[in-house]
């Protein structure tokens, strides 16, 4: 069987020029990921030029075809996401609208296009809000077609008010670390089991 591939999603607002509290979230799961074989990428969003809208190809200089691609190609989706006043990101909104443009495409088998793939969520940020930009995250992922394996909402908060970030006072974190572990290893061997056993199409193709 080939290895599994990750693709980590980072929503954070800045773009690789600055350090992510996320993407070393992302980084600490990969470890796990790398212990297992699996294959991983993160992708910076803000890198990109994403257009609004809810298509798959919004054209002129859009690139989101080109995370799309990726997508597809994943066994494994993870969207990252910092807290901004207690919510997912903006650039997280955008990339469930995003990804629920191709909600309507189909498999080989008739199945929505995200049949038999593993989705799951991080978040970081101060304070509050970290379960509901999961529910959120995990909602619409699974809405889609994504499976949510069971224990894959890792995250990091800091205390009330401005302060420390995760890579400052986060990485010691026993719950997070946990957590964290919880997230690769489920989606690890739930990715793996739908690599042997797909969801079987019947009763529920698009047609």
């Amino acid at each position: 069987m080939q290895p599994l591939k990750a693709l980590f999603l980072n929503t954070s607002l800045k773009s690789s020029e600055e350090p992510s509290h996320t993407e070393v979230f992302m980084n600490d799961v990969q470890v796990h990921y790398n212990q297992l074989g699996v294959e991983s990428e993160i992708v910076r969003l803000a890198d990109y030029k994403i257009a609004l809208g809810v298509q798959e190809d919004m054209g002129g200089d859009d690139e989101w075809p080109k995370i799309y691609e990726k997508v597809k190609a994943a066994d494994i989706l993870i969207i990252g996401t910092p807290l901004w006043l207690g919510e997912k990101s903006s650039l997280a909104t955008q990339t469930i609208e995003r990804l629920y443009a191709s909600s309507g495409k189909t498999n080989d088998k008739g199945q929505a296009v995200f049949y038999n793939k593993v989705g799951a969520a991080v978040i970081t940020g101060n304070e509050d809000g970290a379960k509901h930009a999961a529910a959120s995250l995990l909602y619409g992922l699974s809405h889609i077609g994504f499976l949510v394996p069971p224990n894959v909402d890792a995250y990091w908060v800091g205390e009330a008010g401005p302060g420390e970030s995760y890579m400052d006072a986060g990485r010691d974190n026993e719950f997070s670390k946990k957590a964290i572990r919880r997230l690769a290893y489920n989606t690890y061997h739930l990715a793996g089991m739908l690599k042997n056993t797909p969801i079987p199409a019947e009763g529920n193709t698009l047609a």
